[in-house]
C-alpha cells in the first residue's frame, strides 16, 4: 500500500496542537497528508480580548485560519461541514459512512484521530469513534494503521503508556507556526505561557514537544 496519512479531527487547531509536528515529519519525507476536518469550530469561546469576532463572524475567521495552517504544513484539506459541538448527536453510522467514502478513495496507510473515551471533548470522542468505525468498514486487507490520540487526565492510568511518542523538537518551529496560524484560539491558549515565560517557544516546546499516540487495536 502506498503511503498516505489521513488525519481526522473535528476542529480547526486540533491538528496544530495535537499532531502538526508528526505531520511535518511525514511531509519532510514526501508522504502526502490529508486532513479531514469535521467542523469550523464555530462555537469556540475564544473571541479575543479586546473582542475581534462574534458568533456570526467567527466561522469565516476560523476557516481562513484552518486553510492557512494547512498551507504551513503543506497538506491537503477537506472540510466536512458538520456543526461544532453537535457531533455527539449525529448518527455515528452516518458520520462513519461519510468518512468511509473518503478513506475508500484515498486508501491511506495511516489514520490519525482521537482515542474515543479519552479525548476530553464530546466532539473529539464522537469523531474519533466514527473514524475508527470507518476504518473497520474497509476490507481487512485495505485497513490502515490507526494512531489514536488520548488526552484525558486518566488515559495513562487506564490505557497504559502510549506506544508511539514522537519527539518533534526538531520541527517545533513549524509546529508553533501552525499553532499561531490559528490566531483566534492560540492567543488565548498560550496566554498563560506568555505571562510566565520569557521564551515562549521554549516553554511551548516543553509543553507540546512530544506527540503521543496509541495504536488502535480494540483494547
Amino acid at each position: 500500500m502506498a503511503e498516505h496519512v489521513v488525519v481526522i479531527y473535528p476542529h480547526p487547531d486540533d491538528e496544530a496542537f495535537g499532531a502538526s509536528g508528526t505531520i511535518t515529519t511525514f511531509r519532510q519525507k514526501g508522504i502526502p497528508v490529508t486532513y479531514l476536518c469535521g467542523t469550523l469550530g464555530e462555537m469556540g469561546r475564544n473571541m479575543g480580548n479586546p473582542t475581534f469576532a462574534n458568533r456570526e463572524t467567527l466561522p469565516e475567521i476560523r476557516k481562513k485560519e484552518l486553510i492557512k495552517a494547512c498551507k504551513v504544513m503543506d497538506i491537503q484539506l477537506e472540510m466536512l461541514g458538520y456543526r461544532d459541538k453537535t457531533l455527539e448527536f449525529e448518527s455515528r453510522e452516518e458520520v462513519a459512512n461519510n468518512l468511509y467514502r473518503y478513506l475508500k478513495q484515498m486508501k491511506p496507510s495511516l489514520v490519525i484521530t482521537h482515542y474515543p473515551g479519552h479525548a476530553v471533548h464530546p466532539d473529539h470522542d464522537a469523531f474519533g469513534a466514527a473514524a475508527i468505525r470507518a476504518v473497520e468498514m474497509l476490507p481487512e486487507e485495505d485497513r490502515p494503521t490507526v494512531w489514536a490520540q488520548a488526552i484525558s487526565n486518566t488515559h495513562v492510568e487506564e490505557l497504559g503508556g502510549p506506544d508511539i511518542e514522537n519527539d518533534v523538537s526538531d520541527v517545533f518551529a513549524k509546529k508553533l507556526e501552525t499553532i499561531m496560524a490559528h490566531k483566534s484560539q492560540a492567543d488565548g491558549m498560550l496566554q498563560s505561557v506568555k505571562n510566565e515565560a520569557d521564551d515562549v517557544e521554549a516553554a511551548t516546546r516543553q509543553w507540546l514537544g512530544v506527540e503521543s499516540f496509541y495504536t488502535w487495536n480494540d483494547k
